[in-house]
């Protein structure tokens, strides 16, 4: 068998990521490692996916190529697609805990879906897929 394990996404810092990934997203933190060459290996999971699902490597921007792509990984598009099964309950909390929505929920043939914005503005689907 073979899935996609890590995706990395570009972050300014490691502890206001991580923050931003388990207050606001709801993620779990399941591992931060110091590595010899002073970074971290930190990686956020969905809490329920029980190893299955794709985890995000949080990786600290070194050098000013990476740091200038910080939040801009995908060229503007959405580039992150966060699955839920109660839309309205997600939304809610999200919103709640401060995060950005670019748009309005809407109700599309594939499923109900609202782009937000991360902490350094990549772009996201909050989407419950239709059926």
């Amino acid at each position: 068998m073979r899935r996609v394990a890590l995706v990395s996404l570009v972050v300014d810092d490691y502890d206001e990521a991580i923050r931003f990934s388990t207050e606001a997203l709801g993620f779990r933190l399941d591992e931060d490692t110091l590595r010899p060459d002073g970074s971290r290996w930190v990686v956020v999971v969905e809490p329920d996916a029980g190893g299955a699902g794709t985890g995000l490597l949080l990786a600290r921007a070194e050098g000013d190529g990476r740091r200038a792509r910080t939040g801009d990984q995908t060229g503007g598009r959405v580039g992150f697609f966060l699955h839920t099964d109660d839309f309205a309950r997600d939304h809610a909390r999200t919103t709640a805990a401060g995060v950005t929505f670019l748009e309005s929920p809407r109700h599309e043939p594939y499923g109900s879906v609202a782009v937000f914005q991360d902490l350094y503005g990549n772009r996201w689907d909050l989407l419950q897929p239709a059926g």
